[in-house]
């Protein structure tokens, strides 16, 4: 082989590398993530648009929703939708043009298909996506009844919900406050951007009195989707925090609900309690501690509320 050879096959290496070099440059690689399959897009595409688009198959009726409401949904909305402690949802029908406006679900929403969307999505609170489509359709024709909306014997499904004519189909508006009954909108005014201060002290308007009285608020918005059927946990402390009971119980301060140390004591030497404990975590109630009402765990697996209920009576520690 010639020197004349030998310098051609280096220049050809030189060429590669080089363009291997800016084929790297141009387009980096990082190592790690992987493309999305098919089904998991498909936990997220769950959209439901107001014509009904979205909506799966399922069916639901008020009657089947009267028991899934009262165990699920009466505890925070009310027995009838007044309301205990937030949103109301039902009421107000044909209120919102008079001086005295009563804005719910079923005054306010312009399509019954967001309702369901909702419901889907967030709802029961500590528990969001554990609900069956039929559950949804169910507990939508309840809340549509109770609204006065459906009659006694309604059944929804993917074709008859979008052909529910709410009463504000043509008027809804964001020019004022939802979350509550006649709340004035969240923003409103523009920035004059005149005679601004020369430093901003974020504080809080929350008075001394009012902190904490809805439990951990940051617990309770940590969850996005279904509580997990099983923990695989040793410890009592980290179930408590997997299901979401720590939002509304300290170890050894109350919140919403008692301490789990005050549990605890309460039943100290009670033979039955654990049994007991265990079918209150699944069925919820209130009574024993007050009005508020613990909402139903019954997606809860008994293994796993009972090593929950076991820390629990043993001191919480």
């Amino acid at each position: 082989m010639s020197r004349w050879d030998d310098l051609l096959r280096w220049g050809l290496a030189v060429l590669i590398a080089g363009a291997s070099i800016s084929s790297a440059i141009a387009a980096p690689t990082y190592g790690f993530g992987q493309p999305a399959t098919a089904v998991e897009i498909a936990g997220w595409d769950i959209d439901v648009r107001p014509d009904g688009m979205g909506l799966p198959v399922g069916r639901g009726s008020v009657a089947a929703g009267q028991p899934i409401y009262d165990a699920k949904c009466a505890g925070c909305h009310g027995t009838f939708g007044e309301s205990n402690s937030y949103l109301q949802i039902a009421g107000g029908v044909g209120s919102l043009g008079s001086d005295q406006p009563v804005r719910t679900t079923g005054s306010k929403l312009n399509y019954a298909t967001t309702l369901w969307d909702y419901i889907n999505r967030a709802m029961p609170f500590e528990a969001p996506k554990t609900l069956t489509s039929d559950e949804v359709y169910a507990l939508t024709a309840y809340v549509l009844y109770l609204n006065d909306l459906l009659p006694a014997d309604a059944v929804l499904d993917r074709d008859s919900l979008p052909r529910v004519t709410m009463p504000n189909r043509n008027g809804f508006t964001t020019a004022h406050g939802f979350m509550v009954r006649d709340g004035k909108p969240d923003t409103r005014n523009v920035p004059c951007m005149k005679n601004c201060v020369a430093q901003v002290r974020l504080t809080s308007e929350m008075p001394d009195h009012a902190r904490d009285q809805h439990g951990n608020a940051g617990e309770q918005s940590r969850m996005f989707a279904a509580t997990p059927a099983t923990t695989a946990r040793k410890s009592g402390l980290e179930a408590a925090r997997a299901f979401g009971c720590t939002a509304c119980h300290g170890v050894s301060e109350r919140a919403i609900g008692p301490a789990f140390r005050e549990i605890s004591r309460r039943y100290s030497g009670d033979g039955a309690a654990e049994t007991g404990l265990i079918a209150k975590v699944k069925t919820g109630g209130s009574g024993n501690w007050g009005s508020i009402r613990m909402p139903a765990q019954g997606q809860l697996q008994d293994a796993d509320v009972r090593v929950l209920v076991q820390w629990i009576l043993a001191g919480a520690n």
